[in-house]
Formats: C-alpha cells, sequence, structure tokens
C-alpha cells in the first residue's frame, strides 16, 4: 500500500481526492494548508505528495522545492487551477513527476497515480522526475579499468559539443548516468535535462508526452498541456529505449528532428524547439532496420557519434569500487569487502550489470546485519560463475578434462593454503571445496 499526502486548501476537493485514491487501494493523509503538510513531511515518509500550487504559505512550489531538497526520492504531482504553462513548466524543472489542470477527471489523476507508482516499484528506484527513470542513483560514473576509461573519452569529447549521440549498452549498465554527464558537461547544463523512457508507455501517451496535446484532442484531455520536448527548451531531452518506438512514432519524431518545430497532438500550431537530442537502446538497430522494425533515416539521424557502455564483465577492475560506494552510501560498517568475496563477485558474469550488483549488495548488507559480508549472503550460485567448466593452471590443462588432477596441484603449488589455490583456478573457495568433495580430496 503506498502512502500518500493530499495538499489542496479546497476541504470539497481534497475529500473528493482522498475518497478517490483511497478506493484505489492507497493510504491517504490530507492537509489544508503549506504550513500544516510541512509538518507532516518532516515527520513521515510518503511514496507521493500530490498538491495544489496555489497554498497558504507556503505554497505548493516552495513545498515542491523543500522536497526536491531534502527528500527526492518522493515524487510530486502539481495541481493548479489557472491554465498557465509557466507554473507547469517551472514545476517540471524543479523536480515535480507531473502534473494536473483543474478541473480534472479523478480518474485521470488516479491513473496517473498508478502509472507513477506502479514504474517506481517496477524499478525499485524511488526518484522519479518524468514518466521514467532507469538511472542509477550514484554522483559520477566510477571506474579505472580500460573499457570505462575510453567510453568516459568519449563522453568528454562529445559533451562540450551540440551533437546529437546514442548511447547503446544492455540493461543496467548506466546508459541514464551517461546522458546526464554529458548534459552536466555541456554549455545547456543550466537549462533542463528531460527525460523519457520509450518502453514505458503506449504509443498514443507517448505522442502525447513528446509533443504535447491541445484541450480536446482526445478523451481526458481537458486542457492544453506541453510536451517534454517543449519543456526540455534549450536543454537536453534524453529519449530511453528509442528502439521501442512504433514506426508511426518514429517518423514524427524524424520530422520533429529536421525541422526543429513540432505541432501537439490535436493542434494547428507550429511549436519551435530547441534541444539537444540524445537516445539510448539496450537493442541492436541496425539488426531491426534490416527487419524493417526501426526506420534507416531515424537512425542516421540519432546516431552522429555514438558510444557503447561496457557491461559490467568487461569492467571487472570496477567492481570493488563500485561495491565500496554502494555500501558506503547504505553507511555499512564493513565496506571493506573480503577477498573470498571480491572473488567471487569477479567470477560472476553480471547479466543484470551494475543495476544488478547494487541489488546484490543491498540484499547482502541485510543479511550480514552487524557482521561483514561473507560469500553466503551474496547468493550467487556457483552454476553461475563464469568460466567455472573451463579453469585452467598455466594453459596446460582444463577443468573438464582433469579437474581432479588440476585441484590437486593448485593446492599444492599453494602449499595447501585453500583461498590461495582456489585464486590460482580463478573460482571460490566456496567452489573448490565443493569440487573437492566430488573428487574425495580431503580437506
Amino acid at each position: 500500500m503506498s502512502r500518500i499526502l493530499v495538499i489542496d486548501d479546497e476541504p470539497k476537493m481534497t475529500m473528493l481526492i482522498s475518497a478517490s485514491l483511497e478506493d484505489a487501494g492507497h493510504s491517504v493523509t490530507t492537509a489544508g494548508t503549506g504550513k500544516e503538510a510541512m509538518t507532516l513531511l518532516k515527520k513521515n515518509s510518503y511514496d507521493l505528495v500530490v498538491s495544489d500550487i496555489r497554498l497558504p504559505a507556503p505554497d505548493g512550489m516552495e513545498i515542491l522545492s523543500w522536497l526536491s531538497k531534502n527528500v527526492p526520492e518522493t515524487m510530486v504531482i502539481m495541481m493548479t487551477a489557472f491554465a498557465e504553462v509557466k507554473n507547469a513548466v517551472e514545476a517540471m524543472k524543479m523536480g515535480a513527476s507531473d502534473y494536473l489542470i483543474k478541473p480534472f477527471p479523478l480518474e485521470e489523476l488516479t491513473l496517473l497515480t498508478s502509472r507513477l507508482l506502479n514504474h517506481q516499484k517496477t524499478t525499485n528506484i524511488k526518484k522519479m522526475r518524468e514518466a521514467d527513470y532507469d538511472a542509477l542513483a550514484y554522483d559520477d560514473f566510477i571506474g579505472t579499468a580500460p573499457a570505462t576509461k575510453k567510453m568516459l573519452e568519449l563522453i568528454g569529447k562529445v559533451a562540450v559539443t551540440d551533437t546529437t549521440v546514442l548511447i547503446n549498452g544492455e540493461s543496467g549498465s548506466g546508459k541514464e548516468l551517461a546522458a546526464k554527464m554529458i548534459h552536466n558537461l555541456s554549455p545547456r547544463k543550466d537549462k533542463p535535462f528531460i527525460a523519457v523512457n520509450c518502453a514505458a508507455l503506449t504509443e498514443t501517451l507517448l505522442e502525447s508526452e513528446l509533443f504535447g496535446h491541445e484541450k480536446g484532442a482526445f478523451t481526458g484531455a481537458i486542457a492544453r498541456k506541453p510536451g517534454r520536448f517543449e519543456l526540455a527548451e534549450g536543454g537536453t531531452i534524453f529519449l530511453d529505449e528509442i528502439g521501442e518506438m512504433s514506426p508511426s512514432l518514429q517518423a514524427k519524431l524524424l520530422r520533429v528532428l529536421e525541422e526543429r518545430n513540432l505541432v501537439r497532438v490535436g493542434g494547428v500550431d507550429v511549436i519551435k524547439v530547441d534541444i539537444r537530442l540524445v537516445t539510448a537502446t539496450n537493442r541492436i538497430l541496425k539488426q531491426m532496420i534490416k527487419d524493417g522494425e526501426f526506420r534507416e533515416d531515424l537512425f542516421f539521424r540519432i546516431n552522429v557519434f555514438p558510444v557503447t557502455m561496457p557491461p559490467l564483465r568487461e569492467r571487472i577492475e570496477d567492481i570493488p569500487l563500485l561495491a565500496e560506494y554502494f555500501l558506503k552510501k547504505q553507511n555499512f560498517h564493513h565496506p571493506d569487502l573480503e577477498d573470498e568475496v571480491k572473488s567471487l563477485l569477479n567470477s560472476y558474469h553480471w547479466p543484470g550489470n551494475i543495476r544488478e550488483l547494487k541489488n546484490i549488495l543491498d540484499r547482502a548488507v541485510i543479511l550480514a546485519g552487524d557482521n561483514a559480508i561473507d560469500p553466503g549472503c551474496i547468493g550467487i550460485d556457483d552454476e553461475d560463475i563464469a568460466g567455472s567448466s573451463t579453469v585452467s593452471v598455466s594453459g596446460s590443462l582444463s577443468l573438464g578434462d582433469s579437474e581432479k588432477e588440476m585441484i590437486l596441484q593448485a593446492i599444492e603449488k599453494a602449499g595447501g593454503n585453500k583461498t590461495e589455490a582456489a585464486k590460482t583456478l580463478g573460482i571460490t573457495r566456496r567452489k573448490l571445496y565443493s569440487r573437492m568433495k566430488i573428487h574425495g580430496i580431503a580437506s
């Protein structure tokens, strides 16, 4: 059950919103003034705040500013009875997740609330500034591996230009973090950074989110709403998972990129936009072009400067640094991992990349309690260890051909030290003892 705080100085409006959200299964607290709301926010935590902009001091914008600085993981939906685009744009720039213009159907609020909270739960990320945020919350891109340095060098070179960038990489490899770095190092750094996940919305909703809509454009469109391109004016718009965009929407996006102007859904006015485009995908766009799933002309438009995010398995040297960072973020009292745990982490193939590493460490902290993290807290099975069936010593033997002999040689070479023998074999000590038991080697 999600915890929601509703702030509005109109008692009838507060009652209607509260009842609607409670019927949807949420736990709702209400406040009639900004002062009352601040008291509640300082004492309690909420997953979502629904606030009117016009309130007895402090007003909604001041509350939003406080939340952005002190509780950034709390999502905020702003409401205004004044159809002023500047208020909505300012709220989005300050970190609001979305906004509604009064009067609005209660179904629209419950649908928006459900979408935001469900996405938050699915991605296990509490901060959500736009329709989607699929990034890891760490300060700078951590790592010294050659692959990491090469990627950072490319980012450093392209960031200072206004060139369109396509970021390729597996899920969880830090694509949005890279996009934010490009923005923060660019001349546009003081302007908005607007992120949109193309895979999180249906085609109709995505078109409205990107280009905005006019009042009456479709059912529920009771007021004009600017799109993400307009909100990113002067700054950077980041389109994540662009490979999931439908062909028809690809054509509309291509026109916007070529002409640098757009027309809102249901509108006729041409709106000029000044943005820098950064896109990302975990799919092979060239193959999608061959399969007729992605427009070749759009690919050439977005693939001006490609940057590839190295998967974690290609930057093993960075794992201890990342692990230490995540553990310190949690104020864990044993951030320096033991060699056996490091060896286990280094041996894993990390299909979920940095996101998976963070999740595994989150779990390990809970299991360890007041103790140091041991291999049992990590939860990686022996069969998941990379290269566990092809380990070799001095390149002369393979584990599959003569495993018992290899193990005996490694133990003898290490003077009976099982930890050193495991390192020589490139496996964990737990894996070594498991194989010794199978081959009847005394421990």
